[in-house]
């Protein structure tokens, strides 16, 4: 199975400068430091509330220097949103390959989604909360979601092939599982809370049971 993923926000884009300002060692690591700046910031307190001030401070950098790279910070995640799409098709196309027991495959792809989440973690709380009010990432979202609703979609549909949950409506299922995966990493890791220490194997292992049992059932 294939699955698709979006391309991006529309307008997304690299960081400012081209050969100028990130072409000296300094320019990157100026740039770089931004970048981990608004992660760390992003996983504490949340993406609506952090301004620019917020970067540089964490940063320790002038706002100016923010300004050589993006022009706000909707720019700076348009630019991670762009980036993220190949790691998302990379962490996902394993959980989908065929000859794949049921149980493993639930379990891969709990892991790929968890596994997504915390790696990404800047991105998916960044673009979570901006689709709550920008248009562009509420259809990014939407978009970027849809990939995991059509394969847990096809996954129920091959269940009741096999005779389980019979009734079940496989999309509508699809949508509660995704939203469930979404919402219960979201709890566990943002906020802070994946710097304060989080049993990865256990969020995975309880993810994959409440997903296997929701479909594997007669």
């Amino acid at each position: 199975m294939t699955v698709e993923q979006p391309a991006g926000p529309k307008g997304a884009a690299g960081p400012k400068g081209g050969q100028g300002a990130r072409a000296t060692v300094r320019g990157r690591a100026t740039l770089a430091a931004i970048e981990a700046a608004a992660r760390r910031f992003v996983a504490r307190k949340g993406f609506l509330t952090m301004t620019v001030a917020d970067i540089t401070q964490e940063a320790g950098r002038s706002p100016a220097s923010f300004y050589n790279y993006f022009d706000s910070k909707e720019a700076l995640l348009e630019y991670w949103a762009r980036d993220f799409v190949e790691e998302v098709k990379t962490r996902v196309r394993p959980a989908y390959r065929h000859g794949v027991p049921a149980q493993d495959r639930v379990l891969e792809s709990a892991r790929g989604h968890w596994d997504t989440y915390r790696g990404r973690l800047a991105e998916m709380v960044g673009v979570s909360q901006l689709a709550m009010v920008n248009e562009d990432f509420a259809q990014y979202w939407e978009d970027l979601c849809e990939g995991a609703v059509v394969g847990i979609a096809e996954m129920v549909a091959r269940a009741q092939r096999e005779g389980y949950c019979p009734g079940a409506d496989p999309r509508l299922t699809a949508c509660a599982l995704v939203a469930m995966l979404n919402q219960f990493c979201y709890d566990r890791l943002a906020n802070g809370r994946a710097e304060q220490g989080v049993d990865d194997d256990a969020c995975v292992r309880t993810l994959a049971q409440v997903w296997y049992h929701a479909i594997y059932w007669k």
